[in-house]
């Protein structure tokens, strides 16, 4: 018997998320981005990507809170996390878009630094998940047979990757 998908817990699997990296990634990206701009006289514009960076990265660590904070009440809602993702997305972007218009035109540098970041953090946690799949890990976790990959997350942790 299985359960309806209205019905289903709302369970998220453990993510290869390294804020530190990201930080210190965001942080030599901004150095090539300063050198390049200034290289070109637009020094403020890659300061301002930086600016961006550091906002996606805010924004990740967030997501992170959020969904730690919705999946331990005890009937986490989907509809709670969209709420909250949408609240949180439009905020981020309202004050990129701020800081552009005021600074503009090298303040625009903050919407390429969060979309640079979006693409950074996607890189970052899918890599790990990809060398992982790559290497056969995943076949030790699914020895189950018909049944495999049907276990979900529940009982994992982030050291069991």
């Amino acid at each position: 018997m299985t359960t309806p998908a209205q019905d289903a817990p709302l369970v998220f699997p453990s993510v290869a998320f390294r804020p530190v990296r990201l930080l210190v990634l965001s942080f030599a990206v901004t150095a090539v981005a300063v050198v390049a701009a200034g290289l070109t006289g637009h020094l403020m514009v890659g300061v301002f990507f930086g600016v961006g960076l550091l906002l996606g990265l805010l924004n990740a660590l967030l997501v992170r809170r959020s969904v730690a904070s919705i999946t331990a009440k005890e009937h986490p809602m989907k509809s709670t996390m969209a709420l909250n993702s949408a609240t949180r997305l439009a905020v981020i972007t309202v004050i990129g878009l701020i800081i552009a218009y005021i600074f503009r035109p090298a303040g625009l540098g903050v919407v390429f630094g969060l979309a640079l970041f979006q693409i950074l953090l996607v890189a970052s946690t899918a890599l790990p998940v990809w060398k992982k799949l790559r290497a056969g890990d995943w076949a030790d976790d699914s020895a189950g047979g018909a049944t495999a990959g049907s276990e979900g997350t529940e009982g994992k942790n982030s050291t069991d990757d």
